[in-house]
């Protein structure tokens, strides 16, 4: 009997099975203002030790001020915007962004915005909200072309008050977006603290652990803490990128590789299997680097016909599912093991009665 055997294997800048996206922006400081920073306890003794972050992380171009920026992360440019007007003045009529590619795919998607209404499409700031906080009020398919009450808006666009019940429901979508109001995104500062950093640190140490234990994060979720831009001086120096996810390196992972939100931008595409890739995210190398890299590169046949896989870069004390398929659609799940070190092996004896067999393995939820 003629058998083939077949391995899926993480080749590099491959990303892994994310499901679902949250996203988190953060406001106008320097990575050296929050790392190490006794005013960020959460922040350094919660987050970053089970993280993976950047410490080459830039805005493109040292893009000033915020909207473009959020403008970047959306579509790849700044389509030569240089300030923060409102919508009336900046709309844009392409439908070359992201979360249209979603849409357009069938991948849901949301903005949680806090101090907005939820009745109306936010196009003027109110209640510490700031559109130049929200990319998506600037494309005229979202907002029915700057129209209050355009339906589809509205249903995207949504109170951050709503986001607590919809993690605990399950009812989030695959990609959310969310920004907090100027008060707690470190952009200004407020009373009783009037420390922009702790205000924001007490934000998210309040809302990060709602995210980790949702069931959208933990059935392969992963979650982007960024920063859009440091204060106006000194220019070119790094911003905050941290990820939390079930399928990262974790543990205080620190990349020094040079990375953008050109970068973040084309993760998000290549994570939802969107495109094509837009403005300037063609030219980025994406996160695959934060992620863990799981490789299935050692296959031997043994007595009795069984198959002997190995897989190294697992994560120890972590599940991780092997599967089989015969066609590369189905796959069929046949050993779930805890590995003691980063490498395991395991034998399959099932494939004595297939002429072809392909192999792949992943870390469970």
């Amino acid at each position: 009997m003629f058998l083939t055997i077949g391995l899926t294997v993480a080749t590099a800048g491959e990303l892994p099975p994310v499901k679902s996206v949250f996203v988190v922006l953060m406001e106008n400081k320097h990575w050296s203002q929050i790392k190490g920073s006794t005013n960020a306890p959460f922040i350094n003794s919660i987050l970053l030790p089970q993280a993976s972050y950047c410490e080459r992380y830039y805005t493109p171009r040292d893009l000033r001020p915020s909207l473009p920026n959020y403008l970047w992360l959306e579509a790849g440019t700044n389509f030569g915007i240089g300030d923060d007007n409102d919508p009336v003045l900046n709309h844009q009529e392409t439908t070359n962004h992201l979360v249209t590619q979603l849409f357009n795919a069938g991948i849901s998607w949301r903005t949680y915005q806090e101090g907005i209404s939820g009745t109306v499409v936010p196009l003027t700031a109110t209640n510490g909200y700031e559109p130049k906080h929200n990319p998506f009020v600037y494309f005229d398919d979202v907002t029915g072309t700057n129209d209050a009450t355009y339906p589809y808006g509205i249903a995207h666009i949504r109170p951050f008050t709503e986001l607590a019940g919809d993690l605990v429901s399950n009812t989030v979508s695959r990609y959310n977006f969310i920004s907090p109001n100027l008060c707690n995104d470190m952009h200004d500062s407020c009373a009783p603290l009037y420390d922009p950093v702790r205000q924001g640190d007490d934000w998210l140490a309040a809302l990060v652990p709602q995210i980790l234990d949702s069931q959208a994060y933990r059935d392969n979720g992963s979650l982007f803490v960024v920063w859009d831009e440091g204060d106006e001086i000194p220019e070119g120096t790094t911003i905050g990128m941290i990820l939390v996810s079930p399928l990262a390196k974790g543990g205080g992972y620190a990349s020094t590789n040079r990375y953008t939100h050109s970068s973040l931008l084309r993760t998000w595409q290549e994570i939802f299997g969107v495109g094509p890739l837009l403005g300037d995210a063609i030219n980025a190398e994406n996160l695959s680097e934060l992620f863990l890299t799981i490789k299935l590169t050692c296959i031997e046949q043994v007595p009795g016909g069984g198959m002997e896989l190995t897989a190294y870069g697992v994560q120890p004390g972590r599940a991780h599912v092997f599967q089989f398929s015969t066609n590369l659609v189905d796959w069929i799940p046949f050993s779930t093991n805890h590995p003691a070190s980063n490498q395991i092996s395991i034998t399959d004896y099932s494939c004595s009665n297939l002429h072809s067999q392909f192999y792949r393995v992943f870390q469970a939820p």
